[in-house]
């Protein structure tokens, strides 16, 4: 893995990130997960829901033998080969993909959620538990005085949920968006529950 090269590819993409919306009102939204195995092979699951009704309409995984190494800010590098394929098996394209990782609050503006939007051309959202770029002022997530995304409560009593833009979707439609894919008592947005769900079945099936 050529660390360099990689940013310099990341710093290209990323200046064809979108921040607009191209939909109205989404009637599917997808969620993805992605787990690994014993054997260090990588399974990737996509749910596709009704919007709003989070009703699961198709759902898709992948098993990448030989993925990539886990290396910090390049996340897409070893996911995205497993997601694209198990979104390529989809029947039906989503008109909106929530991605478990980042959006455009990365060190080079381009997280798992934006690289894979703008490898299929889809909206996307990066959802995050955890926040390891930017900073948070007044729910906001804040990167050199710039709002990438937000913090935002989802169950009570638990830690909050960092929202950020992708590829082909506005601030304000991912703050609108995702509250409304919460079903209680899931922390996570429906279908990225789902989806790992689903995939640590998977995945247990495997290593029986």
């Amino acid at each position: 893995m050529d660390i360099f090269e990689l940013k310099k590819e990341q710093y290209k993409l990323a200046q064809k990130i979108q921040l607009n919306d191209v939909f109205n009102k989404p009637k599917t939204i997808a969620g993805t997960a992605c787990v690994q195995t014993k054997d260090h092979k990588l399974l990737a699951c996509i749910v596709v829901c009704e919007y709003p009704s989070m009703n699961v309409i198709e759902k898709s995984t992948y098993l990448l033998p030989n993925p990539l190494p886990y290396k910090t800010g390049f996340t897409a590098y070893r996911e995205m080969p497993a997601l694209i394929e198990a979104y390529n098996q989809l029947n039906q394209e989503p008109d909106l993909l929530l991605v478990e990782g980042e959006g455009i609050p990365h060190p080079r503006k381009l997280g798992i959620a934006s690289h894979l939007g703008l490898a299929l051309n889809k909206s996307t959202i990066g959802v995050q538990d955890k926040l390891p770029f930017g900073q948070i002022h007044q729910g906001k997530i804040v990167v050199n005085q710039e709002i990438m995304g937000f913090e935002i409560k989802t169950r009570e009593h638990s830690n909050p949920l960092y929202i950020s833009p992708g590829h082909l979707i506005t601030l304000g439609s991912t703050l609108n968006i995702i509250p409304q894919t919460i079903q209680y008592p899931h922390k996570m947005p429906e279908p990225i529950h789902i989806a790992n769900k689903i995939a640590k079945k998977k995945m247990k099936e495997l290593e029986q």
